[in-house]
């Protein structure tokens, strides 16, 4: 079956509600629904139990290619669970087929460790943020699909991704900046964060 998305108004409002996943705190999701074909979620951030890292610099081959502008700022990085990395392998399963490639496989990456650390969430009842789910923390009241659509790995990696797809020139922004066009964020360096991990990943499993 095609799926389509439908073009809501836009929305400029912003929310706040701390998320406790796996020993983890933070806050976030998709606010507003499509524009123009275009999702616009903006997303709070509390700081999560993580390891900080410094700036990475890689000599694996390729990565220059993977974060063409270099990672910006401190790096954070986190364990993955066996149902992380699946939840990273559908993301970039989904970057190859709307041909997105590589950068965009790991902008897509990046942008849901931020806002769920790769975990498919479901409602998370009184620490729910309003009706946020699902990888990219989208919102079914504000045009994203159904509950059941959110939380499905490849639905929500199709949503983001196709409508990075028409900002025009992500391909040449650094990675926070993209995933901000999308995501609309309260806080648009977050994303920066988690792309040297978010790269590894992709260079990782792409090929696999």
């Amino acid at each position: 079956m095609k799926t389509t998305f439908t073009a809501v108004t836009k929305t400029s409002f912003v929310r706040k509600t701390a998320l406790g996943v796996a020993s983890l705190a933070f806050v976030g999701g998709a606010v507003a629904g499509p524009v123009g074909h275009v999702f616009a979620s903006p997303a709070e951030h509390a700081a999560p139990a993580m390891t900080t890292v410094a700036q990475v610099t890689s000599d694996k081959p390729g990565m220059d290619k993977l974060v063409p502008h270099g990672t910006q700022g401190a790096q954070s990085s986190i364990d993955l669970s066996k149902d992380q990395t699946d939840n990273a392998k559908a993301i970039v399963e989904t970057a190859k087929k709307l041909g997105m490639g590589e950068r965009g496989a790991v902008i897509a990456v990046a942008t849901s460790m931020q806002e769920s650390k790769l975990e498919n969430l479901g409602h998370l009842g009184d620490m729910n943020d309003h009706d946020s789910l699902g990888l990219f923390q989208q919102r079914p009241s504000s045009g994203w699909g159904t509950p059941e659509q959110i939380t499905d790995p490849t639905y929500a990696s199709t949503a983001f991704l196709s409508n990075l797809k028409q900002v025009d020139g992500w391909q040449d922004m650094p990675l926070t900046d993209a995933a901000q066009k999308v995501q609309v964020s309260a806080f648009p360096d977050a994303y920066a964060q988690w792309e040297n991990q978010a790269a590894h990943i992709v260079q990782d499993v792409w090929t696999k």
